[in-house]
């Protein structure tokens, strides 16, 4: 059984963030697309051809940390979605509070996504605008507003076999319900120029992952430039991939994953279960 999930970049760019790996930073000129908020309709429709295409679960992103504004407006979308079909919701808005988060659970989102990256102890390596500890309180903050919590991992940002499995262990505490899986994608413009993790590496570590957290381990960005054909990685362990297009980069085309899929007997999660 393998889960579905499509995104929805809903507010682009211009993050005061620092990240080094991200193409959404202000501090960097990597010439995107900017927007501060998506039309609603839009966001609709993109929900809608998600489920056409069989994805169970359908996530809101938007740049930066989460403030009260914000709130107000992915629950207008929320709203407007549920309203019209059944799939099940993630927001992905950076720092969060409980407060904020429980008003995001009212409005109909079920789960948030907010990765830890990478260890503790590398984090400093690659953003310096806030810290680990940071986000590792946010994913309390999810958990204790009720929500699921999706935690994962970027991988290929030069840190060591050692920071792999501290940010695993890490990870083990939070107990997430999915973890996301990502592989850097180099830019020119970020600071941040080689991906350092080979096939092999991510086979290994996706494995490591699924056999110590026994949660469902999502294939996400990256997965096309790294597998090719993402057989090897749902092989590996993964149950879950993110279909269509990333952020700010192009993923696989939907019907390709879904013609590979059916290729190899792989059963599709209802969107409707």
């Amino acid at each position: 059984m393998v889960y579905l999930c499509a995104i929805s970049n809903i507010s682009s760019g211009n993050c005061s963030e620092d990240c080094k790996f991200c193409t959404q930073s202000a501090h960097y000129r990597t010439s995107i697309p900017t927007y501060k908020q998506k039309d609603i309709s839009q966001i609709l429709q993109e929900a809608i051809i998600a489920k056409n295409n069989k994805a169970s679960g359908f996530c809101l992103v938007s740049a930066g940390n989460l403030t009260d504004k914000k709130v107000e407006y992915i629950a207008k979308i929320a709203h407007t979605i549920k309203n019209h079909l059944h799939i099940n919701l993630i927001a992905c808005n950076g720092l969060a509070s409980v407060d904020q988060l429980k008003e995001l659970k009212k409005a109909g989102i079920n789960s948030y996504n907010h990765n830890l990256e990478t260890s503790r102890e590398f984090y400093p390596n690659i953003c310096s605008t806030h810290q680990w500890d940071d986000r590792y309180q946010t994913c309390l903050n999810v958990k204790q507003a009720g929500l699921n919590l999706c935690s994962g991992v970027l991988f290929g940002l030069g840190e060591s076999t050692e920071d792999r499995y501290s940010v695993l262990q890490s990870l083990k505490t939070l107990l997430p319900v999915t973890t996301p899986i990502n592989f850097y994608i180099p830019n020119p413009n970020l600071p941040i120029k080689q991906n350092y993790i080979t096939k092999p590496q991510a086979v290994f570590w996706i494995k490591t992952f699924k056999s110590t957290l026994n949660n469902i381990i999502m294939l996400a960005g990256g997965r096309e430039q790294l597998f090719g054909e993402l057989i090897d990685g749902l092989e590996a362990g993964a149950e879950a991939i993110v279909i269509g297009d990333y952020l700010t980069t192009k993923g696989q085309k939907t019907h390709k994953d879904l013609q590979l899929l059916q290729k190899f007997n792989y059963q599709i999660k209802d969107c409707n279960a």
